[in-house]
């Protein structure tokens, strides 16, 4: 069974819809921090979070504190640019993920283009193992991308899974349909490229409690990370039964 890496970004989105441009949000809620600990006891396996350029969600202080307080796996999500890699350096997060970051998408788009600025790749791998980081990279489900990937010397390739989440939701589950089994097929090539590459082979985007378990059973897959579907769930159940409900279905 994969591990689970629970996002709670959408935790932030949830407070700063009310709590934006606050000095001090130590009372501001509801707060990711407490989030990463009702997640922890649901079973996460580990803790997500993408720190933006513009702080549209989770903020400084927030990573800061779950960095101190996370007794899982804390996994920083964040774009190439020197103001994150000196963050990195500085809270040692156990693993930094490369991924694309455009200022008018709503949430992350596609996989990061490692092929195409591979000398600034391995500049930044570098630096990040050099402050002893696990380094990923979010990429889509190409050939390519995964050389590239083990090229720049990263330690784990995450497969974008939004275009299977589309062809599932397309095809209401149906993998008689050509597009829903092609698309399932290309992340297990990808995962399969990635582990003959010597990297660890994670997958994550837009996996949901109807869509995820095709994927939690793809040979070799060793962390799902999944966010707005599980925090979604929690507004009815909680966050802890949430977990809970998701672990369940990739076991």
């Amino acid at each position: 069974m994969p591990a689970l890496g629970v996002n709670i970004d959408h935790v932030a989105t949830v407070r700063q819809a009310r709590y934006r441009g606050v000095g001090s949000l130590d009372e501001a809620e509801p707060d990711p921090v407490r989030a990463a600990h009702e997640a922890e006891l649901g079973g996460a396996d580990g803790i997500t979070v993408h720190l933006r350029e513009d702080r549209r969600h989770i903020q400084d202080r927030d990573v800061e504190l779950l960095r101190r307080l996370v007794r899982v796996k804390l996994n920083l999500e964040m774009a190439a640019t020197d103001e994150m890699l000196g963050i990195a350096e500085r809270l040692k997060p156990h693993t930094a993920m490369l991924v694309p970051e455009g200022r008018l998408e709503v949430t992350t788009e596609g996989g990061l283009d490692v092929s195409a600025q591979l000398a600034r790749m391995k500049e930044v791998v570098t630096r990040l193992k050099g402050a002893g980081l696990i380094v990923s990279a979010f990429i889509d489900a190409e050939p390519h991308q995964v050389r590239a990937s083990a090229e720049a010397g990263f330690d784990v390739c995450e497969v974008h899974t939004g275009p299977y989440a589309s062809a599932f939701a397309a095809c209401g589950g149906d993998f008689l349909r050509s597009e829903l089994a092609d698309a399932l097929g290309r992340v297990e090539r990808a995962g399969s490229e990635i582990r003959s590459a010597g990297m660890r082979f994670n997958a994550g985007h837009a996996l949901n409690y109807e869509n995820v378990e095709p994927i939690a059973a793809l040979s070799g897959v060793e962390e799902l990370h999944i966010g707005h579907a599980i925090v979604s769930r929690a507004v009815y159940v909680g966050l802890r039964e949430a977990v809970r409900e998701m672990k369940s279905l990739m076991a």
